[in-house]
């Protein structure tokens, strides 16, 4: 089965700013909070273009994209290009991302043992963060 051929977006100017900002930013934000910033930068993006771009962006796989605590998709543009996960702090934000052999081994036994094929998952680790845990 050949691969659906990508979309090509058009390069804008709000496109390109959400992306420059993604670019400074070290752990995962929301659509909101990425949308304040801009604001706050003196970009005028509407809230609807930044979730569109955003969505567009996820997609395309140029960013991650996961739930927060409290159900809020977040975004964030990551380091690594291979599949991977995530440790979150509840508290402050912060985010490491992690390789996990053994999670890919055990999903691929449960999907064969369970007969599905073209699986995918997200393994997502929440906690408090070392500087985090110190303070509570």
């Amino acid at each position: 089965m050949a691969d659906a051929p990508v979309s090509q977006q058009r390069v804008t100017k709000q496109r390109l700013a959400i992306s420059a900002a993604l670019d400074t930013l070290d752990d995962f934000v929301s659509t909101q909070e990425l949308h304040r910033l801009l604001h706050a930068q003196g970009t005028r993006v509407s809230l609807a273009t930044t979730y569109r771009i955003l969505a567009s962006l996820a997609e395309e796989g140029l960013v991650d994209t996961l739930r927060n605590g409290e159900g809020e998709a977040v975004y964030r543009r990551c380091s690594a290009t291979n599949h991977h996960h995530h440790l979150l702090c509840r508290e402050c934000g912060k985010t490491v991302e992690v390789q996990a052999p053994a999670v890919e081994s055990w999903a691929a036994k449960i999907a064969q043992a369970n007969g599905f094929t073209q699986v995918q998952h997200t393994v997502e680790i929440y906690g408090l963060c070392p500087e985090c845990s110190a303070r509570a």
